[in-house]
């Protein structure tokens, strides 16, 4: 474990704006996409140890003076070629869009993943997102994509960022572990379907509902954007029209919430397969 002295003598020190790894932090935050090398910026300290626990390589990590103390419990954690940097409060408040930041920031470098990479593991079960505008929305979805057995997360037209910092933050870490990656549904699902995957859209009230859905085999569930849905055009891709069944009053479900339920009835069913799946004995 490196002493008080060894980790400040890694500490540098940055009070200039201009600085070149802070201006690529602002950079990256205010883009909220991979800059050339395939890097990112992440706020907090969750979020870093969660990059370095996930196996990413982090580039550069920056410490507000109110926070220099934690410098102390996550530079043991880093690769000797990781740079650390303290910057002044309002220097680093500047550089970060959070309301309340944390004092801790980083850039670091993200996974590449293509269709392969999100169908490679069967059977699939694919999130498929079309105008999921919410960042919050968006992390909420990977976090259950994570927790409920998701291969893979795609990200359709009109969605959010997932390096949107929001976004990021309400994925508590699974974004940097299930694969994602942004490619166009209308082109995407017919190759999805000729592989032989289901294609299932949610809705607010038609549909089959969501317990009554076979789940077990191949399938990518769309999911529509806040308001307006699944579009017409994508619909009638879809193999099947998946309901959940809840209070008339209500219009529609969060669609955080919507793909959350849909993924936890799949991960049921795929632990315990209804009776049509298991095999016949003669």
């Amino acid at each position: 474990m490196p002493n008080n002295a060894s980790v400040e003598q890694r500490l540098r020190r940055v009070d200039g704006r201009h600085n070149s790894r802070l201006k690529e932090l602002r950079r990256l935050f205010r883009e909220a996409a991979p800059n050339e090398h395939g890097e990112v910026a992440v706020d907090g300290m969750h979020l870093v140890e969660e990059a370095l626990r996930s196996g990413l390589r982090v580039s550069a990590v920056f410490f507000s003076d109110a926070a220099r103390q934690r410098a102390h419990k996550l530079l043991p954690q880093l690769s000797a070629h990781t740079e650390t940097l303290v910057v002044p409060d309002e220097l680093f408040a500047a550089a970060v869009p959070s309301e309340s930041p944390q004092g801790v920031a980083a850039i670091i470098k993200i996974r590449p993943f293509s269709l392969d990479d999100l169908l490679a593991i069967q059977p699939a079960l694919l999130v498929v997102t079309i105008g999921l505008q919410d960042p919050g929305n968006l992390g909420t979805v990977a976090r259950s994509g994570e927790a409920f057995g998701a291969t893979g997360l795609l990200l359709g037209e009109g969605t959010v960022s997932p390096w949107n910092w929001k976004a990021a933050r309400a994925s508590a870490g699974s974004l940097f572990r299930l694969p994602s990656a942004k490619l166009p549904t209308a082109e995407v699902l017919p190759e999805i379907k000729s592989r032989g995957v289901r294609v299932l859209a949610t809705s607010s009230h038609k549909g089959t509902p969501v317990w009554e859905v076979d789940l077990c085999g191949p399938s990518a569930i769309l999911i529509g954007g806040e308001g307006a849905g699944v579009p017409r055009n994508l619909l009638s891709l879809a193999d099947e029209l998946i309901a959940i069944p809840q209070s008339e009053r209500l219009e529609s479900l969060n669609a955080g919430i919507a793909a959350s339920v849909v993924l936890y009835e799949a991960a049921r069913q795929r632990q315990n397969p209804p009776q049509r799946h298991r095999d016949t004995e003669v």
